[in-house]
């Protein structure tokens, strides 16, 4: 029997059901009947928006995508007005204000306590401006990643940005792809980063090279099946097809395909192509897509580059995530600013617009890292452009652990979330930065912080994962979280070890302080963080640091799921001012 939402799917589902926001908005929340919530609350995801959690009823996260992390400062500058007009609450967070933009891991935006009347107005300003929310969630082709300078960027091997173009328009609206089993996460990567992270992606494209009649070719080589949710985390499997970037659109089709007629309909936990390739395996797989989804014959495998990435690879000799200044294949320079856990606020994001359009950007940049870059910048111009204000706090020469903090939305928003993330992420990074010597030769250094088992912040990809659970101190339950070491990606890439379980949340910088300490103290010559925690085996990992109190101090330890938002003054679900007036 096909699951509850595919029911609710084949209902209504895809583009019409804008018809139905649209009437919502003009109606107002309650014309949405209470015991038709969740499936409409499915329905709108293919329109990029989510239903914020317990306690904050009517209001809503809004997604937009962009493709390849790309928009134009104009752009930008929408993106920063609409959230300065639209996304605020009936509270505001105490770290970052009343109305602000996320940068997602999957070069995404995302703007919160959205209400129902204002969707067709917002729509209306993106689409204005060549942008759209549409299939930035639900089962349907999601935001292409990749790197978002590609065709810019002096260290790449293939331009990959018509090839995520082509596929953005083939695939968004597309009748025949709108309607999957489950999310559908592609990567397509022509630099030698690696930024694409096609390794924990549905469907990846990487940089290869083939001899085709007697002439090297550039191209791609084909990986399927990886993902980080649920647990099961999967590194994507090589079905050995080399492509063109001319095959890439006739081969992601005939793979979305096959995913859309052969993956879980019936148990939605198990409705991931990872688990159909596990079942399957990667010989059945690329037989059934040559034999019944493509016409091109498929090559085998090229010689694929990944020797030389360098996003979040494990190596000391070179950073890859693109903060900093670097040189542009025009001569020109790209800026990489760090901005901590993802958010900016919306009247910081309308200034760096001005500031690139300024200094004569056509492109602003997202990367999977949650920062964000200003391309274009003349080189007789850098100088001036990084002593811009705005530039002392979204610096391109972040403090490393500034630099590696990544933390998803936590119980701000989210009801998945079993902690609060953001803020907390903010502490711990600030708290490291004064307390904590960085070892030398460490000058990028990863820390993930995931509210819980969905993997949002991609935690199991990091040097120190952290995934939120709940634990008892003295007698009292607190958030807590699981500590995972070692994790990323590259030419050896390696999901992070889980070694310690429920360590409460104020003990966690101590933890950290205690490691760095002892990877200082037991490294082998210029052994990187990850090398360290890979020479080691997961029992001698187990309790080899200690969880201490220092000097942190964590205003978040009570259960802040049990809040209507963590940050209000009264907290407390009877103090919710949800659901929103219509009017308000």
């Amino acid at each position: 029997m096909p699951s509850k939402v595919e029911g609710w799917k084949d209902e209504t589902y895809g583009t019409e059901v804008r018809d139905h926001l649209n009437r919502f908005a003009e109606e107002g929340w309650n014309a949405i009947p209470e015991d038709e919530r969740d499936a409409w609350f499915e329905r709108f995801k293919w329109w990029g928006l989510y239903h914020q959690r317990k306690g904050q009823e009517s209001y809503f996260m809004m997604r937009i995508g962009t493709p390849n992390g790309r928009l134009t400062p104009e752009q930008l500058r929408v993106v920063g007005e609409i959230a300065q007009e639209y996304a605020h609450g009936p509270a505001e967070n105490p770290e970052f204000g009343g109305a602000y933009c996320d940068w997602t891991t999957r070069q995404s935006i995302q703007l919160h306590w959205i209400q129902l009347a204002d969707v067709p107005d917002i729509f209306d300003r993106l689409e204005a401006n060549g942008l759209s929310t549409i299939q930035a969630c639900g089962d349907s082709w999601r935001n292409i990643v990749g790197s978002p300078v590609a065709g810019r960027d002096k260290k790449e091997h293939v331009n990959a940005w018509p090839v995520i173009q082509e596929l953005n328009e083939t695939f968004k609206r597309n009748d025949d792809h709108s309607n999957l089993p489950r999310k559908w996460k592609v990567a397509v990567t022509g630099d030698t980063r690696g930024s694409g992270q096609a390794e924990i992606n549905d469907l990846g494209f990487e940089p290869a090279t083939k001899e085709i009649d007697g002439e090297a070719v550039e191209g791609f080589n084909v990986t399927v099946g990886g993902g980080l949710a649920r647990k099961e985390p999967r590194f994507a499997r090589d079905i050995d097809v080399f492509v063109t970037p001319g095959e890439v659109p006739e081969v992601a089709g005939g793979i979305s395909a096959l995913f859309r007629d052969h993956g879980d309909r019936e148990n939605r936990f198990n409705a991931r192509i990872k688990f159909l390739v596990d079942e399957w395996g990667p010989e059945k797989l690329r037989r059934m897509l040559q034999d019944e989804y493509v016409d091109v014959e498929l090559r085998s495998a090229g010689e694929d580059l990944r020797d030389q990435y360098s996003y979040n690879a494990g190596r000391n000799d070179e950073i890859g995530d693109y903060v900093g200044v670097h040189e542009q294949s025009d001569g020109n320079y790209f800026v990489g600013l760090s901005v901590l856990v993802g958010r900016m606020g919306a009247e910081d994001v309308i200034e760096l617009a001005d500031v690139a359009e300024a200094y004569g950007s056509e492109l602003i940049g997202l990367t999977q890292r949650q920062n964000i870059i200003v391309a274009d910048i003349a080189g007789d111009a850098l100088e001036d452009l990084l002593a811009e204000d705005l530039l002392e706090y979204y610096s391109p020469e972040p403090h490393p652990f500034l630099r590696g903090s990544i933390a998803c939305t936590g119980t701000e928003y989210c009801s998945l979330s079993i902690v609060e993330t953001k803020n907390r992420m903010v502490r711990y990074a600030r708290w490291l930065k004064e307390n904590v010597e960085v070892p030398e030769g460490v000058s990028d250094f990863h820390v993930h912080l995931s509210g819980c088992t969905a993997s949002c912040a991609q935690p199991q990809i990091a040097d120190i994962s952290l995934r939120g659970m709940k634990t008892r101190k003295d007698g009292e339950p607190v958030e807590a979280f699981d500590v995972g070491l070692g994790g990323g990606l590259g030419e050896n890439p390696r999901f992070a070890d889980w070694v310690e379980m429920r360590v409460a949340a104020d003990e966690v910088p101590g933890y950290i302080r205690n490691l760095l300490r002892i990877y200082e103290a037991r490294r082998i010559g210029g052994e990187s963080f990850r090398e360290f925690i890979a020479r080691h085996d997961e029992d001698e990992l187990t309790g080899l640091v200690e969880p201490e109190e220092t000097s942190y101090e964590d205003p978040y330890m009570g259960n802040t799921k049990m809040t209507w938002y963590p940050y209000a003054e009264d907290s407390g679900m009877d103090a919710s001012p949800a659901p929103s007036p219509a009017d308000d």
